[in-house]
């Protein structure tokens, strides 16, 4: 009896606005050993890059993680420049996306890791990055040529209503958050594509270290273990943050590690209201699903006796 062809994901339009320029991936030649780690923005993207890092090139330090890895549809620098320096690579490449999968070019040899976090921890980080970026930021993203729609603003001083604007019209200042989520969830059966929480590095780093070497068939040398776990610590990142951060954080105030902030969860919990957070889980229910919308909550999904567990 044959089996079904996969159906792998097809590239259905483009997404352009003050960061992405999505075309990018329609000129990248993949290679078959390539990793994508895709996220929605601050759930975790430099702490995964930095885990990849750390597992292909045997838990070296001083790994400049940001140029080695770098945002490929981010709109600067442009992608006549940006596609050369990727193709002169010749280490096992992992690139970063924040794009939902509708967007991209997919690609059925190359592995992609997919890192969900709570949308009220996403914000939280979110306004961090935002609320630090510097003039630089801001020309870089605003005035450089290429921009497509209008240019970001700069934050409210008030979390809560940044929170609030943001659920109210998905993702502003930034991009659509529930699609994005949705779209990665709906191929998380793919051969090729892992799902991970914010939650489960959280809780148990060594073993989702693992498990990420496991997904990538990257065998660990037992002399290297005791390296790659501490160089994926938060606070080893928090101290070495330079080389991890896009321009060594000259983007924002603080550098480096104002953009490697806290990596906690729940501080949504000290400002917003009840009501506040009852509009949040209705609306991940309704954009997502049950089983979806508990995931992203608790990196759980039910089994079928009702039960959470892993995803």
């Amino acid at each position: 009896m044959q089996t079904a062809p996969t159906a792998w994901p097809v590239k259905t339009r483009e997404m352009h606005n003050h960061h992405f320029d999505s075309t990018i991936w329609n000129d990248f030649t993949f290679r078959d050993d390539d990793i994508i780690v895709a996220t929605y923005a601050k759930s975790g993207t430099t702490w995964m890059q930095q885990i990849v890092s750390q597992l292909i090139l045997k838990g070296e330090t001083g790994l400049p993680v940001a140029e080695m890895s770098p945002w490929l549809d981010l709109r600067i620098p442009p992608k006549a420049i940006k596609l050369p320096e990727v193709e002169r690579q010749s280490h096992r490449r992992f690139l970063k996306t924040h794009l939902p999968v509708d967007a991209l070019v997919f690609s059925p040899k190359a592995k992609y890791i997919y890192i969900g976090r709570d949308g009220r921890d996403v914000v939280w980080s979110m306004y961090n990055h935002h609320a630090n970026a510097n003039q630089l930021w801001y020309d870089a993203l605003n005035d450089t040529p290429g921009r497509v729609g209008p240019p970001i603003g700069r934050p409210p001083e008030s979390i809560s209503q940044y929170f609030d604007e943001w659920l109210q019209e998905d993702g502003k200042p930034f991009w659509p958050f529930w699609e994005n989520v949705r779209s990665w969830w709906a191929i998380r059966d793919l051969p090729n594509v892992m799902l991970l929480h914010f939650s489960e590095l959280k809780g148990d780093l060594p073993g989702q270290i693992r498990r990420i070497a496991d997904f990538l068939e990257v065998d660990i040398q037992p002399s290297a273990w005791p390296r790659i776990v501490e160089h994926c610590s938060f606070a080893y990142m928090k101290a070495n943050a330079t080389p991890s951060v896009p321009l060594g954080g000259a983007f924002w105030d603080g550098g480096a590690q104002t953009f490697i902030n806290k990596g906690t969860n729940g501080r949504w919990r000290e400002t917003l209201s009840k009501k506040q957070c009852a509009a949040y889980e209705a609306r991940a229910k309704a954009e997502l699903g049950e089983a979806c919308a508990r995931w992203l909550a608790t990196g759980a999904v039910p089994d079928a006796q009702g039960q959470k567990t892993a995803a």
